[in-house]
């Protein structure tokens, strides 16, 4: 199928070739019949993406900052190379879509094929939305003025919480789409509204619409005018859907306001705010957020756990809901705003008109109302894979996921391998074709399936969010192949046990968990300076881990089995790794008490004990500055300390004939971990990490969850446990 997408690098709008997505659990399959170009919001994009690397630069401050303080931590070309391969990605444009259900995910309600429904998917000829994204179209409104609802949302979202009530008097600053829709809202809602714009035929437009209205481009002063609309009381509310870098349009609002007036953003403007314009009259002032409540909870929007009726009357859904019924009864006319409709192949050109035209309202893309080729697999590249000689085991690789970490870090690592990269499953048709053409796959698909059936395929890496880890795993390993999976391994004990059973049943694939810090240079002389100790170790691992949103899907028990789980794992079995020995108890403490931003459950110190007597301590610390290094461990042992640092520079103290060891960049050991796995699907052997191992390192993860939540020491498998530590220790 077809879709809008911008390269951020270049600005340049590309009709991309996808695969077409599966209708997901909670969601809908919609074929397209139109979509809305938002002038406003498309615009600011296309000319982002056209500006100069400075100019970008200029325009996102806190981006910059974020950069710098990535090179602190990780070094200059590491953090270029993150920096154009995010401007790299092409960015899905559009949100205001038309169309009719093709499919019905599981758990979806009151929606059936055949439904026309709304929606907020991008401009592509079919798109997979959560439910509560979407919205049934009354049967007498055409899908060329459906395509609205969303954008009229925002509209409305920022009228109610104006709270306008009849006869009061509103200021609309700024007349674009938004603006224009605004203006027929609060009309119909009894209000007299002042529109203000210097665009002679949006002016028209609002007089059209009942408003008065006040052309800047005459040099007309907005805030006499409103005191004149207001017959020099002041205006009630100010709902501003204005884009401009100046602060002027707030304070104008502040100035032509009524004592205690309420001031609504809807738009874009600078906020340097002045104190005197709040606090003499007394102002409210509240920025709008989209389409109303429900907008950015991954708990309503991706899970369909709608807010209770009686509690949340206007929800997004029912925003949008109600946006189609103004259509429907014709309280609000979008047909003098639509400028042109053309065909989505002519995407390029109508984008043309967007840049080009600044005058321009409405632009829509139609779609072939013919049935879709449901096609989700996609051919990259013509060639096919090698022809394996009788006996040779090269790895012919099926990659899930195509997220962050899988296009920045982990295929790049593969691509340096002798591996045959055959198919890249994504629940993104985009991402999937981009990263998949990046990487030189063959083809991309939305269906991992496809990847366990492919008899060429013998390797499978699982790249996907924490809770899909074990399912595919189990899935993968049922299908014969090899499975290199992403920490962590599992999220529960019950997981554990499948994937073990399967493994055992498997024969002699390869199972590797992406453990990649003991695989780096690094690790591997500490581990060589450390073989003929004699004596266990005390090891000091601290974690600069970074703060992460609470609302993060990473935090979520049930998706990332939260970050202990999903990521301290891996210096769990750093630890393992040098000690050698599995661990066997684990003691660990969050703080007691936590009235911070964010979570206490990500500010851990664990105790662990290993089999041969060593001790570890992890600090897993997620306050911390993102200008400090990320991570470092020290090791004592026989009067002898090694330090490494953010895995760039080792320095042993004590150690005869060795000092120091440093790489020119930070070296976590992801390029030897995928090149060794490589290796060992084609010429076999013992795994790289023993399943007794993994499982432990997993184990290791849930013991000191349980331990921090029940404040006791846990041990592993009943090992350790002593007679006089049976009151104070649970088992795992």
């Amino acid at each position: 199928m077809k879709q809008v997408v911008q390269n951020l690098n270049r600005g340049e709008i590309i009709l991309e070739d996808v695969a077409v997505p599966l209708a997901r659990a909670g969601h809908l399959l919609i074929q397209s019949r139109a979509t809305l170009i938002s002038a406003g919001t498309e615009r600011m994009l296309v000319e982002f993406g056209k500006a100069s690397l400075l100019a970008k630069a200029r325009s996102q401050p806190e981006k910059v900052r974020q950069v710098l303080d990535k090179i602190k931590s990780d070094g200059l070309l590491p953090t270029l190379e993150a920096v154009f391969a995010r401007l790299d990605e092409p960015m899905p444009l559009g949100y205001c879509n038309a169309g009719v259900v093709i499919g019905v995910g599981e758990g979806v309600d009151g929606f059936e094929v055949g439904d026309r429904v709304i929606s907020n998917g991008p401009h592509a000829e079919i798109v997979c939305v959560p439910m509560n994204l979407c919205a049934k179209i009354p049967g007498d409104v055409p899908d060329e003025h459906a395509a609205f609802c969303v954008l009229s949302s925002i509209a409305l979202q920022g009228i109610r919480l104006l709270s306008p009530t009849l006869g009061e008097r509103i200021v609309v600053s700024g007349l674009g789409l938004i603006g224009l829709i605004a203006v027929q809202l609060l009309r119909a809602s009894g209000c007299e509204v002042l529109g203000i714009d210097l665009d002679a035929r949006k002016l028209e437009l609002a007089r059209q619409f009942g408003a008065q209205t006040v052309d800047l481009s005459t040099g007309a002063d907005p805030v006499t005018a409103a005191m004149a609309f207001s017959e020099g009381r002041g205006v009630d509310g100010v709902l501003i859907t204005a884009s401009a870098k100046s602060s002027e349009i707030v304070h104008q609002a502040a100035a032509m306001s009524r004592k205690r007036g309420r001031l609504i953003l809807v738009g874009v403007v600078g906020l340097e705010l002045r104190r005197s314009d709040f606090y003499e009259k007394e102002l409210s002032f509240q920025v709008s957020c989209s389409y109303g409540p429900g907008r950015y909870d991954s708990t309503y929007e991706l899970q369909g756990q709608d807010y209770p009726f009686a509690f949340v009357r206007w929800t997004e859904q029912r925003n949008f809901e109600a946006i189609l019924a103004m259509l429907g009864s014709g309280r609000l006319d979008v047909t003098a705003m639509i400028d042109r409709s053309a065909p989505l192949s002519d995407a390029a050109g109508i984008y043309d008109d967007l840049a080009t035209k600044k005058d321009t309202l409405g632009l829509i893309l139609t779609y072939p109302e013919e049935k879709p080729d449901l096609q989700r697999t996609i051919t990259l590249t013509g060639e096919q894979p090698p022809a394996q000689t009788r006996g040779e085991r090269r790895a012919c690789v099926g990659v899930i996921g195509a997220g962050n970490y899988a296009k920045l870090m982990l295929l790049p690592a593969f691509a340096k391998t002798p591996a045959v990269l055959k198919s890249l499953a994504s629940a993104s048709g985009v991402s999937g074709t981009h990263v998949g053409r990046k990487f030189g796959f063959q083809q991309t698909t939305t269906d991992y399936h496809s990847l366990l059936a492919d008899t060429d395929i013998n390797t499978v890496v699982i790249v996907t969010r924490h809770n899909m880890h074990a399912k595919m795993t189990v899935e993968a390993l049922e299908a014969g192949k090899h499975v290199f999976v992403e920490k962590p391994l599992a999220l529960a004990v019950e997981e554990l046990k499948r994937i073990e059973q399967a493994y055992a049943q498997a024969g002699d694939r390869q199972l590797l968990v992406g453990f990649n810090r003991r695989f780096s240079p690094h690790t591997v002389k500490m581990k060589e300076l450390l073989s003929r100790r004699a004596e266990p170790m005390c090891m000091v691992m601290t974690v600069n881990a970074g703060f992460i949103p609470p609302d993060h899907w990473t935090h979520d028990p049930k998706v990332g089995g939260g970050r202990i789980i999903g990521e301290a794992c891996h210096w769990i079995d750093l630890l393992a790794f040098l000690t050698d020995h599995p661990v066997t108890a684990v003691q660990a403490a969050v703080p007691s008490r936590w009235d911070g931003v964010g979570s206490a459950d990500d500010k851990m110190t664990m105790t662990l004990w290993f089999a041969d007597g060593s001790l570890g301590t992890i600090h897993y610390l997620a306050n911390g500055d993102k200008g400090f290094p990320k991570e470092r461990l020290d090791v004592f042992c026989e009067q002898r300390i090694l330090q490494l640092d953010n895995f760039k520079r080792l320095q042993g103290y004590g150690y005869r004939g060795f000092r120091s060891f440093k790489t020119s960049r930070v070296d976590k050991g992801q390029n030897s971990e995928t090149s060794a796995f490589v290796e060992r699907v084609a010429k076999g052997g013992p795994l790289l990490v023993s399943i007794e191992g993994l499982v432990n390192t997993t184990l290791a993860s849930f013991a000191a969850v349980e331990s921090a939540r029940s404040g006791q020491r846990v041990c592993l498998n009943g090992l350790g446990r002593g007679a006089s530590q049976q009151n104070d220790e649970t088992a795992l």
